[in-house]
């Protein structure tokens, strides 16, 4: 007997898993769906455990499952997956599948998900990682797939968090699909023989029969547990005739069915474009890879993005939208309607040029975070269409092993010298959370912006050329010292570097265009209320005292620990807000530093926290606990440091005059 769909309205009670082909990112749906309550459930009689957790929205529960091939495998992580599906015992009655299929390898998602059809459950099929196929010239019809499977069909690209919300949607929507293998004559009568016996089965007697036939054991168990020994007998005297009058028969035979449908399905719903197999191009992948020409090769490619997101994004965009747009007609034309208002105090919690909600939380998101954000993700969507991105994380794997990276983690970190904000965002393409971790941490502690960049040269150029080296000999210095040690602190491991290496081709700009909207719009709807809401917030904390409640308590110790006028208390509060701000005021009370003082100042503004852009980033992606550790740890390492460095040069008469 079919399973009957999930009713709407009533999901809050049932229990779903994730299923899906290795890496497909169902680690990372997991965590997108369910809320940070995750237990781990161990199974009896296996080494196997599985991560649960609450579904946000009272949903029910997910299991996360390991990944498989096939439901006819005897590896003990697809042994589990049958074993959570056909026993009730060991997490409750699964009510329901969500099946992860990876785009760029949609047959082979297909097939799997065919087998799984068998059991009858309630299920939803989801196409993750649309990115990826995009950039490999794939474009898939899920509303037509969705019609022949006869059951949901969401895409998702999980590490931007893109399509999750319409997945978690859909799951009151859930029903078995409607796409039936017809197998051989045999086959068919035999299961229909064993669907006689198996009458108001909750796992539909295709699927268990299907099982039968290869002598699985969680089968045999599920039969005499729900139907008693004498049922299981008699199917077995069934299966042992037909393997009898088909000696031929093995498990590959029905591999072979679920595999051509499968094949059949996917040609009908995707398109493939096809690359070109230019020689220069192939020879340029292999150069992209090779140590001598690859580092080359990367650090023209770096460069360009900084030039491209740090110089023509963050500097040429977000000045135009600022002078033009932003202080040029929307500033006052708000300021216009807000003079009205006879309170002073909603005055400024609008438009106060330091805290206001407008200027601080919607203009600056706007005009900061928009076009760099923009401009990052058509530069990495080149990156990814043109196939050097899996390239340069091969090239570079090794060197980022020490930190506790893989080779993906370079794209966050060269990221972070245009924007601090933008490059947390980006630590979602690193697979752990242990990963994204370090490589927050790193950004949060050592990576100087551009606009932050601009002044520290500006100020530096005044000094000798030592001062320079002392700066960013510091930085990079402790780019490698805290990676290493947060590699050794934190638990967990990194993850092995696995990337399929599309053939190199020119990137085609209407996709990559149409993607790079897509996530800013996407990031945009998901992150301005947060900095809204956290604009307001400071405001209010400015309003009660809080920022000069700071001044005075802290400028005592910046003087006496670190050896800086204590006036350098409102550059660290006004970087804080916005690092160019507090660059800015340096630039404007130089006089009262001497050149030591310069220095040990620059030092401890790149160290103790980027801007409160970053600072809600920071929150959002990695959550209050991991947040506040790093804010923590990062305000206290900046101290340090800065006292280190005063001290040191002191005691060797460094003062570089």
């Amino acid at each position: 007997m079919q399973h009957k769909s999930v009713p709407a309205g009533t999901t809050a009670g049932y229990i779903y898993t994730l299923i899906g082909n290795m890496n497909v990112g169902k680690t990372q749906i997991f965590s997108a769906l369910t809320n940070k309550k995750v237990k781990s459930v161990n199974l009896p009689g296996s080494t196997v455990s599985l991560d649960s957790a609450p579904i946000r929205g009272e949903k029910g529960v997910l299991y996360d499952t390991p990944g498989n091939v096939s439901i006819f495998s005897d590896n003990e992580d697809e042994r589990a997956v049958r074993t959570v599906l056909l026993s009730d015992a060991h997490v409750g009655q699964v009510n329901g599948i969500v099946l992860v299929a990876d785009a760029k390898n949609l047959g082979r998602s297909l097939a799997i998900a065919l087998q799984y059809s068998e059991f009858g459950l309630p299920m939803i099929l989801n196409i993750n990682m649309m990115d990826e196929a995009v950039s490999r010239g794939i474009d898939i019809n899920a509303t037509m797939l969705s019609e022949m499977l006869g059951i949901e069909v969401t895409t998702t690209i999980a590490p931007e968090g893109m399509g999750i919300r319409e997945l978690a949607g859909k799951f009151s929507q859930l029903r078995p699909l409607g796409y039936r293998i017809a197998y051989s004559p045999a086959i068919e009568e035999l299961l229909e023989r064993i669907g006689d016996l198996l009458t108001g089965s909750r796992v539909s007697p295709r699927g268990l029969g299907l099982l039968l036939m290869h002598g699985d054991t969680e089968a045999r168990k599920h039969i005499r547990d729900n139907y008693g020994a004498d049922i299981l007998v008699a199917l077995e005297k069934l299966i042992e005739q037909y393997h009898q009058e088909n000696p031929s028969h093995s498990r590959n035979v029905l591999t072979e069915y679920y595999n051509s449908a499968a094949r059949s399905i996917a040609d009908e719903v995707q398109t493939i474009e096809q690359v070109s197999k230019s020689s220069w191009l192939m020879k340029f992948g292999d150069m992209c890879t090779t140590f001598s020409t690859g580092i080359p090769i990367a650090l023209i490619v770096l460069i360009a993005m900084y030039y491209f997101i740090g110089a023509f994004g963050a500097t040429f965009l977000v000045d135009n939208l600022n002078s033009k747009i932003f202080e040029g007609m929307l500033f006052p034309l708000v300021k216009s309607f807000t003079d009205q208002l006879s309170s002073e105090f909603w005055r400024d919690m609008i438009m106060d040029p330091d805290f206001g909600i407008l200027p601080t939380g919607v203009f600056l998101a706007m005009g900061l975070v928009l076009p760099v954000i923009f401009c990052f993700y058509i530069a990495f969507g080149i990156l990814e269409d043109s196939g050097y991105l899996p390239r340069i994380s091969i090239l570079l794997d090794n060197i980022f092993q020490k930190l506790g990276l893989n080779g993906k983690g370079v794209i966050p970190l060269v990221m972070g010298f245009s924007c601090v904000t933008m490059a947390l965002l980006t630590t979602r393409i690193l697979n752990t959370e242990k990963e994204k971790i370090i490589a927050s941490f790193l950004l949060y502690l050592c990576l100087p912006c551009a606009p932050l960049i601009a002044v520290m040269l500006i100020i530096l150029e005044k000094m000798p050329i030592s001062a320079s080296i002392v700066v960013f000999g510091v930085i990079g210095s402790q780019v490698l010292i805290a990676g290493y040690l947060a590699n050794k602190i934190l638990p967990g491991s990194r993850s092995p570097l696995f990337l399929e290496i599309p053939p190199m081709r020119l990137p085609k700009p209407l996709p990559v265009l149409k993607m790079a909207v897509a996530k800013t719009w996407f990031f945009m709807l998901e992150a301005l209320p947060i900095f809204i809401v956290a604009s307001m917030g400071v405001f209010l904390f400015e309003r009660i005292g809080g920022l000069k409640l700071l001044e005075h308590t802290l400028g005592p110790m910046i003087h006496y620990v670190m050896g800086l006028p204590e006036k350098s208390v409102q550059v660290f509060i006004k970087t804080m807000i916005r690092r160019e701000s507090g660059a800015t005021e340096l630039e404007h009370l130089s006089l009262i530093y001497t050149n030591l003082q310069l220095v040990v100042n620059l030092l401890v503004m790149t160290f103790v926290a980027p801007c409160i852009n970053s600072f809600i980033v920071l929150f959002k992606e990695r959550g209050a606990t991991v947040g506040l550790a790093i804010n923590v740890a990062v305000f206290l390492y900046a101290i340090l440091l800065g006292s280190i460095v005063n001290h040191v040069c002191l005691m060797f008469g460094v003062t570089f005059n």
